[in-house]
């Protein structure tokens, strides 16, 4: 009976060593370069600086040549096109605009235009649009459209390509004011003018003490003469009263 208890023992001993070992989870593999996530691009703001400036330099010959197709290819589908005098349009409505010529002008020029980079997919770009003999010709009139705007475009890359997504324009009311350089700052190297000490004021003269009034003297009051008594008028005696 001893006997057959131990081998029982033995054989539930290694049964349960094998379910531990079979049912043991097997360690994770160390992780590969597979399944590491990739870092992001590195944005080059020179390029993006480079692409967007030509682009906004080439909207006068755009304007002159008519080219709508250009603006296709600029526009994003969805762009918001806010001009100065306020009215709002869109992709295809700046397309034909530019189709039709109503645009004119002696002269188109981009000036004091700034990119600036968000990110490797968004940038703003600011400038000035100066426009000399500008006319735009409507069915019944002609506007004319010469002085500065200052622009802000906003462009975002779509499928590796610059979109314009958002544009305003803005008259300036002074364009000689927008356009003056600013004063150059003194350069901070140079030794700053030695100020005069302030003038030393004089001490003010001591004032005078005011000469004391001395007390009037006290008068004696004036003996009051005593009123003279009231005299009497005297009755006139009666007549005599005269006997029979």
């Amino acid at each position: 009976m001893k006997k057959v208890l131990s081998i029982a023992t033995v054989t539930l001993a290694t049964l349960l060593t094998l379910s531990l070992f079979g049912c043991a989870t097997p360690p994770n593999p160390p992780p590969t370069n597979a399944n590491m996530a990739t870092p992001e691009a590195t944005p080059d703001p020179a390029a993006i600086e480079k692409e967007l400036l030509r682009v906004e330099n080439d909207w006068p010959r755009v304007i002159k040549e008519r080219d709508g197709q250009a603006v296709r290819r600029v526009d994003a589908d969805d762009v918001h096109l806010l001009s100065w005098d306020g009215s709002v349009s869109n992709k295809e409505d700046d397309a034909k605009f530019i189709e039709s010529g109503a645009l004119t002008a002696d002269l188109i020029q981009m000036n004091d235009l700034k990119v600036k980079v968000l990110d490797k997919d968004a940038a703003v770009v600011t400038g000035i649009m100066d426009i000399k003999n500008g006319k735009i010709k409507g069915p019944d009139r002609t506007i004319d459209v010469s002085g500065q705007y200052r622009l802000v475009d906003t462009f975002a890359r779509r499928n590796n390509e610059w979109k314009l997504v958002a544009s305003s324009l803005v008259k300036v009311a002074n364009p000689a004011a927008a356009s003056a350089s600013p004063t150059p700052k003194a350069s901070p190297s140079a030794s700053p003018a030695i100020k005069a000490p302030p003038s030393v004021k004089p001490t003010p003269a001591a004032r005078v003490t005011p000469h004391v009034k001395s007390t009037p003297a006290v008068k004696p009051p004036t003996a009051i003469p005593p009123a003279p008594k009231a005299m009497s008028t005297p009755r006139p005696s009666p007549p005599p009263i005269n006997k029979p």
